[in-house]
This record gives C-alpha cells, sequence and structure tokens, in this order.
C-alpha cells in the first residue's frame, strides 16, 4: 500500500512516498514566476496624465498558467498512490486539494488537507510518518 504526504508551496512540492516502511522523497520545483520584467516595461504611467497602463490581467493569466501546469505535475507523481496527504503553508494546497477533487479515482484517495508551517525534509518525512501511524 503506497500512502503518499505532498508538502506544497508556491517554490515547491515534496512528495513524501512511504511503500512497505520505506521512504522516498521527490521535489518538483515550480516554474512560477512571482514578479516578471517584460520587454519594454517602463513606466507605469501613460501619457495621457494621470491613466495608468497596468499589465495586470497578463500577468494574472501567466501566474494562472503556470500554477496549473505545477499542480498537474504534482497529481501526476501521486496518481498511482492509494492515501494521499497534503500540507503546507501557503494557498497553493488549496488549489491541489481543488484539482485532486476534480479527478474521480484520486478523490476517495484524498486523506486531508493540513496547513502546517515550514519544515526541514526531515521534519516533513517524519510528519508523513507519523500522520499515516495514527491513520492505522
Amino acid at each position: 500500500m503506497k500512502k503518499v504526504g505532498i508538502w506544497i508551496d508556491q517554490k515547491a512540492a515534496n512528495v513524501i512516498s512511504i511503500e512497505e516502511n520505506q521512504e522516498k522523497t521527490q521535489t518538483i520545483y515550480s516554474e512560477i514566476e512571482s514578479r516578471e520584467r517584460f520587454p519594454g516595461e517602463g513606466k507605469q504611467f501613460g501619457r495621457f496624465g494621470d491613466q495608468y497602463l497596468v499589465k495586470e490581467k497578463k500577468q494574472t493569466n501567466q501566474f494562472n498558467q503556470q500554477l496549473k501546469k505545477y499542480l498537474s505535475t504534482v497529481v501526476d507523481a501521486v496518481k498511482d498512490s492509494d492515501e494521499i496527504l497534503v500540507f503546507g503553508p501557503a494557498q497553493t494546497k488549496k488549489e491541489l486539494e481543488k484539482l485532486l477533487l476534480e479527478k474521480p479515482d484520486l478523490t476517495s484517495k484524498l486523506n486531508a488537507v493540513i496547513s502546517a508551517e515550514q519544515m526541514t525534509d526531515n521534519q516533513k518525512v517524519a510528519y508523513v510518518r507519523d500522520y499515516f501511524k495514527k491513520m492505522k
């Protein structure tokens, strides 16, 4: 039985797999750019006085596309697991939960989505191990 814990934020996801008392860790890095400069980007105002020319819509769309690609990669990494735990400090875990709930075969495998602070790699592995021991 393969049990997986996913610690996720916007920068990276740590996928911790526990199978027959063997632990494997995989890190998936995101390509999300929080602030990207576009060619020709200059002042935030135009020649028409106080009218602002902000490229927020383009930046938001780009962010959403990068987030969707990142989360899809994480889902592909855990699709063959039997139980899934999602935890982390950011809102990204909620977006991952939405994506997992959209997939009927993974909905029943999702155990919990838990808020957690920043952790070291060893703390993440211990957290997942302890969580699934309590679930027995």
